[in-house]
């Protein structure tokens, strides 16, 4: 990739600013966990993986803050970081599972003194980052296998290396796919309101040289009932026991489009993921953000002054929609309740 999403260096968070692509290419840096919680409330950094490398790092950057005498000081003061980061958007489960992974690092060495538990939890951050592009490289190799030569791909917002550490879920299919010579093209759906596929698929695609074409949102049906779509693949943010996925609004149509036309519509994300607690996707939390992100584009005004907005970031997709889930071990299909536990060892 000519591009990194994030990453800790010389004890700061580097992150891609997300929000001022694909005209300019500019990298933040963060010293402190406030930063990192207003970079993803702010969606600087977006995409479930990144996310939780993201709240990961934004821990550790905490962790060096925090003043105090006794572990149990410095456990309490570590809860409140990561629930400051916690409450930046609620959809994405890898934004909690890096928070709890951090917190068992630190409740696991309790015993050590408190530099040497900081520094772990550096390490601990480094070590999702750099597990998370491995993780991302297997769903694109499982996911490769699915694709058939010459196939024309829809995708729908940005699954791709600007989602995760740098080599994507969604676009880690398409990417294996592209490796493997299979001659494919792709369709990025532009995903509105926030345009992640006209600014970010888009230019990620352009940049490794992936034949794509970008269309706006309500021409998915049209391409597919003429035949020119041949296969679905579309992130995640979380996935229920049941199969159910949430993603970004606009998914679910996709989704429904898809089995109207007998095309395969995959869902690609790492275990991390998944959220067997939850026994269906009506128990997500759906995140609601601000009106002004449908109403204006850069600023500029696009619809009356006044004008009631709904603006839910997410969907949810019933797993009946799904032909299969890619994951780092393999894709699930047909019964999701019990290939899920079992794909995680439950």
């Amino acid at each position: 990739m000519s591009f990194r999403t994030i990453e800790w260096r010389d004890n700061k968070v580097i992150m891609i600013d997300q929000t001022r692509l694909p005209a300019e290419e500019v990298y933040n840096e963060y010293t402190d966990f406030q930063g990192v919680a207003q970079a993803i409330r702010g969606m600087v950094v977006r995409g479930a993986p990144a996310i939780g490398i993201a709240a990961a790092m934004g821990v550790a950057l905490g962790a060096r803050e925090i003043i105090a005498d006794s572990f149990d000081t410095f456990y309490r003061q570590l809860e409140n970081v990561c629930d400051v980061i916690g409450r930046t958007r609620p959809t994405a489960v890898n934004l909690f599972w890096g928070l709890e992974r951090m917190k068992r690092v630190a409740l696991q060495h309790k015993e050590l003194d408190l530099n040497s538990i900081r520094e772990l939890l550096k390490a601990e951050a480094i070590s999702i980052e750099s597990e998370d592009l491995a993780i991302c490289r297997e769903i694109g190799r499982h996911g490769a296998a699915l694709v058939k030569e010459g196939a024309s791909i829809l995708t729908h917002c940005n699954a791709g290396g600007l989602a995760t550490a740098g080599y994507g879920t969604a676009l880690g299919v398409i990417r294996g796919a592209h490796e493997a010579g299979k001659g494919i093209r792709v369709f990025a759906d532009e995903t509105r309101p926030w345009l992640q596929g006209a600014r970010l698929t888009a230019w990620e695609l352009m940049k490794d040289s992936i034949p794509v074409t970008l269309i706006s949102d309500n021409m998915a049906g049209w391409l597919m009932k003429t035949g020119q779509i041949d296969f679905c693949v579309v992130g995640a943010d979380r996935i229920a026991a049941n199969g159910d996925t949430a993603n970004k609004i606009g998914t679910y149509s996709v989704a429904v489009l898809a089995k109207e036309n007998r095309i395969p519509f995959y869902v690609a994300a790492p275990i991390s993921t998944l959220d067997l607690k939850l026994a269906n996707g009506d128990l997500i939390p759906i995140e609601e953000r601000a009106s002004e992100e449908v109403t204006q584009i850069k600023g500029n005004q696009i619809a009356p002054e006044g004008v009631k907005v709904r603006n839910p970031a997410f969907d949810v997709t019933p797993a009946r929609y799904i032909t299969g889930i890619i994951t780092e071990k393999g894709v699930v299909r047909g019964d999701y309740e019990r290939e899920l536990k079992a794909l995680v060892g439950q």
